[in-house]
């Protein structure tokens, strides 16, 4: 039987954990980008989650000519107009530690009654020859009052989901898997790799 790989376009270690959890087992080979020789860095000119996916997995395509996937996600927070939203990663500078990131939402929010937010999550599988497809999906939270929990990555400490009455840094891996924008995206997509003959 052909090995069947995929490249996971990101260098995220968080995400490229969470698609070797759910793509191993079953039976994908999951490669990170970094595993490849290096190609031009994807300029993200998409406005929506939508097309920054398809644009950073098809450029794995194109370039090794190898199915890719990826995941553009991030934090909608209605009180401010739905920021940092695509900008997610990038806001305040890519290379400023989240604890910063996460500090600055709450004191911009520490008066706001309206706490209301969402992650959002879009995955894109590119093949050769064949047109992307898009898997997204969200989750309704509220900016919680203070950073909680030391587990997931990003923004979660401030996340409150609250039919749990926990933070996403709270939740245990399964619990996060069973509610979160990426599990839910993931899930569809699982859903297509089971139905679809990807060689």
């Amino acid at each position: 039987m052909k090995e069947k790989v995929i490249v996971v376009a990101s260098g995220n270690a968080g995400k490229i954990r969470e698609f070797k959890e759910i793509l191993e087992p079953l039976g994908y080979t999951v490669k990170a980008q970094s595993e490849l020789p290096p190609i031009e860095e994807v300029e993200e000119t998409g406005t929506t989650f939508h097309d920054n996916a398809i644009l950073k997995a098809q450029a794995i395509t194109d370039a090794f000519g190898i199915m890719a996937v990826s995941d553009d996600s991030g934090l909608e927070i209605d009180a401010l107009d739905r920021k940092p939203g695509v900008y997610s990663a990038r806001w305040l500078g890519h290379d400023t530690p989240y604890d910063v990131k996460n500090a600055q939402v709450l004191d911009m929010l520490k008066d706001v009654k309206d706490r209301t937010c969402r992650y959002v999550c879009a995955i894109a599988v590119t093949r050769p020859g064949n047109k992307p497809v898009v898997f997204e999906d969200s989750v309704e939270c509220v900016v919680a009052l203070e950073a909680r929990g030391t587990n997931g990555f990003g923004y979660d400490p401030i996340i409150l989901y609250e039919p749990m009455g926990k933070t996403m840094a709270e939740m245990s891996k399964d619990e996060k898997n069973s509610i979160s924008h990426r599990g839910k995206a993931v899930r569809k997509f699982e859903k297509w790799l089971n139905e679809t003959d990807t060689h």
